[in-house]
């Protein structure tokens, strides 16, 4: 199922939320419609929260289906109200948007290569998965221009047949360059997905979702 969404005056709908096979933390401005379109469209709960009292919690939180990772700068109640449903952990990196920074699903995981090694430690075991430093595009923040799930990835178009290849052997996926919301190549910005469904951006063209279906193995 695929489902076509706007919040807060943007198609950036990917910033607002993390998903994963389970369940999605919502930022608690959106509108309660939204929390019914991302449980109709992926078939998860909705948990309302806030990371490091911001909205953007698709910038700043990372989750597979055995964890999650937050920024450092989290409060306690926040990572109390995470808990609830997942393990989490806090990258206290000086990179610490873990949506950004970490590109992961139920398989594996590519961070940041400027992440500690420490840190990749600490991802690797709140994810439950290994951890490989890449870059994708030669973009560092790998968790932006790529969206993942257990069946496939939808990624930036300037990606190298080296980074489809690293996805391929990390992630345990195919991957498809795409762009989403009329030419945008933050491609996680504009959508949120896993194995059972999408929601993306308005602005995200016929074309564009079709390459979606196809990177996603939405059938």
């Amino acid at each position: 199922m695929m489902r076509i969404s706007r919040q807060a005056g943007t198609p950036s709908i990917g910033v607002f939320a993390r998903v994963s096979e389970s369940c999605a933390f919502i930022a608690n401005d959106l509108d309660g419609g939204f929390a019914d379109e991302v449980s109709l469209a992926l078939g998860v709960e909705c948990i309302r929260t806030s990371v490091a009292g911001s909205f953007v919690v698709g910038s700043l939180m990372a989750a597979n289906s055995n964890g999650a990772v937050v920024s450092g700068l989290a409060e306690q109640s926040e990572l109390d109200r995470i808990r609830r449903v997942l393990p989490v952990a806090t990258l206290e990196d000086r990179f610490n948007a873990a949506g950004n920074n970490i590109l992961v699903n139920d398989n594996g995981a590519i961070v940041n290569p400027e992440l500690s090694d420490e840190e990749i430690r600490n991802v690797s075991d709140a994810l439950g998965v290994e951890c490989v430093r890449g870059t994708i595009a030669g973009i560092q923040t790998v968790g932006a221009v790529c969206l993942a799930t257990n069946l496939g990835a939808a990624v930036h178009p300037g990606a190298t047949s080296e980074d489809l290849e690293l996805i391929k052997d990390v992630l345990k996926v195919e991957a498809v360059r795409t762009t989403l919301n009329h030419g945008v190549r933050t491609v996680s910005a504009c959508a949120l997905a896993n194995s059972k469904g999408a929601l993306v951006g308005d602005l995200t063209t016929p074309i564009e979702m079709g390459k979606l279906e196809d990177a996603l193995a939405l059938y």
